[in-house]
């Protein structure tokens, strides 16, 4: 890789990032000149014949990296968001060689030599708080990812971080290629029979940016999801759930080779650094610390969810058969979210798309900031012109009660073919504390709603609208971080923890007091009605038992991959998947059932969600829990959101995260809140009779 030149944008990429300038020729020359800053600065710290100091060793080793971080994160993201191929070829040349330089950190030896240096120093005995931990930590981590191996061994693992990081990136391409590459197109609007009005014209909205007639349906989540629970017409709810679950399993973007590639490689480096398998050595520091310690806690939900999973089950038969007759077939897998829908509306009188109209998205994101506000005492405006990757793209700034900038953060909320799909937030920027001074932060976050159809706004569904509360949690845990120590703040936390702040932020979108505030009917500005209201409280735990066990049957699966999966005992790894996770399904899966070539969670980066998917339940726990508190003292108690900002927002990895928990909540979690809040409290106490 050539050097960039001076005036290469991603060099300049710090709080102002010059989103609209940057291109796919500045990606190799700036990453080289960028890792070539970065191997100068370690080299510094390795050479340095001053007296070890805090400054001099602990610190300068977070600063070393700091533009390649960024200027990365951004690439990355860049890749994820406005995706070309000239830009795709550059980021995959330079990923795995940046993880690779990340990877080889700790097996500096002249690094891991002065670090031991410095943690003998009367300097580093005297460390106290954020500073300590950092120190420990560092060390904890340098151990772990082989700073004491020999010298083969850190030439192995190098090489497996370096194959690691390009066949996630390969992954999770393919799964963003395969989506893309799908449509179907439906000419009689009559096959479209059941489909609420909204899926029908942005189906024909979808067609007509093609330039082509009729209805054009994607993979995209706001396509997918109402064809899968609306369309009358099962053969076609068929050909789409079965397009969608076996994604990326053939054909020129098979995953299948790579998942094969990601679990061996993975099992390589665990054992090479002394573990048993790749749960026990990702989990060592967080929250659950052992792979039989994560399976233990999914074995006992699921054994709690299990008999309220089998009469849902039931349930949906029969009511199927009250419709159809006694003859009618069994619920196939592209039949579930028909039914239940149905079936919903049936005991609840309660149908989801009642709701939309009740949040367009602008009122939701302001509804959104306004619960912010109430809890938190920050400030959410329009930011001063800021570049963005896409016309799309709005800039907010955030601040505290005295006016000062918190952060500055990017929202980006509809699909495109180059942007990949779900919902997410990401730290580009983190500042940290100094005294009474506080760098600012800059996140993102994204989503993919449907879009403004004709002159009407973009309307959400309720699910939309929790979704975006959920990554907004994400991103005020990063804002409202107040710690020291870079490495420590914001989402740098236990992966079984980073969820907390996201999970509990969706509970409002429950409270009729936060939903007064902004969900008001689109043409007439009322509210939504008290009986709708009702309904939608009251179907709430409606088949919550199904729910969850899909996320333990994920979680189930993730587990089961990192630890047991032996590729010459159990052979295919899509069929070895299926049957792991067919006991948490409420119906037969297909044969060519694959989601597993395209779960991105688990197999897009290097270690991401894998052996960790189990957090997302765990996080549940947590959350629940901790809003009993807002809810026993109320909701918007200033109270209680200052201390919840204060003792886990703002306190980031600057102590253990179960030590947080405890200041907060004055305890240990319970799991009987989760419980209750999904109906299966008397369900769980009847399973552990």
């Amino acid at each position: 890789m050539s050097r960039a030149s001076s005036d290469n944008p991603l060099l300049s990429a710090e709080f102002v990032v010059p989103f609209d300038r940057i291109r796919a020729e500045h990606v190799e020359p700036a990453m080289a000149t960028l890792l070539e800053g970065a191997k100068a600065a370690l080299e510094a710290i390795e050479q340095s014949r001053e007296p070890r100091t805090y400054e001099s060793t602990l610190a300068a080793l977070e600063e070393s990296t700091s533009p390649l971080d960024i200027a990365m994160t951004v690439v990355s993201h860049l890749e994820a968001v406005a995706s070309t191929p000239e830009l795709r070829a550059a980021y995959n040349a330079v990923k795995p060689e940046v993880h690779a330089f990340y990877a080889s950190i700790p097996l500096r030896d002249g690094l891991w030599n002065a670090l031991k240096a410095y943690s003998e120093t009367p300097d580093a005995q005297s460390l106290t708080s954020a500073k300590k931990r950092f120190l420990t930590r560092t060390l904890d981590d340098f151990r772990r990812h082989g700073a004491e191996l020999d010298a083969t061994g850190k030439q192995r693992l190098e090489r497996i971080s370096h194959e690691l990081a390009d066949v996630t990136a390969h992954f999770g391409q393919n799964v963003l290629d395969a989506t893309a590459a799908w449509e179907l197109l439906i000419d009689d609007e009559q096959a479209l029979a059941g489909l609420p009005p909204s899926a029908i014209e942005a189906a024909r909205q979808s067609a007509e940016q093609k330039g082509k007639s009729g209805f054009r349906f994607t993979l995209q989540a706001p396509s997918l999801i109402p064809l899968l629970t609306y369309l009358d017409d099962g053969s076609i709810r068929q050909k789409v759930y079965r397009a969608y679950n076996t994604r990326a399993s053939s054909g020129e973007t098979d995953n299948t080779p790579r998942l094969l590639d990601i679990l061996r490689l993975r099992k390589e480096q665990a054992t090479l650094l002394g573990y048993a398998n790749f749960a026990d050595f990702v989990l060592e520091d967080r929250m659950a610390r052992t792979g039989d310690a994560a399976r233990a806690f999914v074995r006992d939900l699921t054994q709690r969810s299990r008999a309220a999973f089998q009469r849902e089950a039931d349930e949906l038969t029969r009511f199927r058969r009250s419709l159809e007759g006694n003859g009618a077939p069994e619920i196939a897998a592209w039949d579930v979210a028909y039914y239940a829908e149905k079936q919903r509306q049936a005991l609840y009188d309660f149908d989801s798309e009642a709701l939309r109209p009740y949040f367009p998205l602008e009122r939701a994101v302001d509804g959104l900031f306004e619960v912010a506000r109430r809890l938190y005492g920050v400030t959410i405006r329009p930011a001063p012109s800021m570049p963005v990757w896409h016309a799309d793209v709005r800039c907010y700034e955030l601040l505290d009660e005295q006016g000062t900038l918190l952060a500055a953060f990017y929202t980006d909320f509809y699909p495109r073919e180059e942007k990949r799909g779900g919902a997410w937030m990401n730290a580009i920027v983190t500042g940290v504390s100094s005294g009474s001074h506080h760098a600012p932060h800059l996140a993102l976050i994204c989503a993919n709603v449907t879009p403004p159809i004709g002159d009407r706004p973009a309307l959400l569904t309720h699910q939309d609208v929790t979704t975006l509360f959920h990554e907004f949690g994400h991103l005020l845990h990063h804002c409202l971080s107040r710690v020291e120590v870079k490495s420590l703040a914001g989402i740098n936390v236990a992966w079984d923890f980073v969820e907390l702040p996201s999970q509990i932020m969706e509970n409002w979108c429950w409270e009729r007091e936060a939903l007064d505030g902004f969900a008001r009917h689109h043409e007439t500005g009322e509210p939504i009605p008290d009986a709708l209201f009702e309904k939608m409280v009251r179907a709430r735990s409606y088949r919550e038992a199904s729910a969850t066990m899909r996320q333990l049957g994920f979680a189930a699966v993730d587990l089961a991959l990192h630890m047991d999966f032996d590729h010459e005992s159990d052979r295919s790894i899509l069929d070895y998947a299926r049957r792991l996770m067919q006991p948490y399904s409420p119906v037969q899966f297909p044969s060519d059932y694959a989601m597993i070539a395209a779960f991105t969670h688990l197999f897009s980066s290097s270690v991401g969600y894998g052996a960790g998917y189990y957090s997302y339940k765990w996080a549940e726990v947590l959350d629940a829990d901790a809003f009993s508190r807002f809810r026993k003292e109320g909701v918007f108690s200033p109270k209680v959101g200052r201390e919840f900002r204060d003792k886990v927002l703002a306190r980031g990895n600057s102590d253990d995260p179960m030590a947080l928990y405890r200041d907060f909540m004055g305890r240990e979690p319970r799991l009987d809140a989760l419980l209750a809040r999904a109906g299966l409290l008397q369900n769980a106490a009847s399973a552990s009779a």
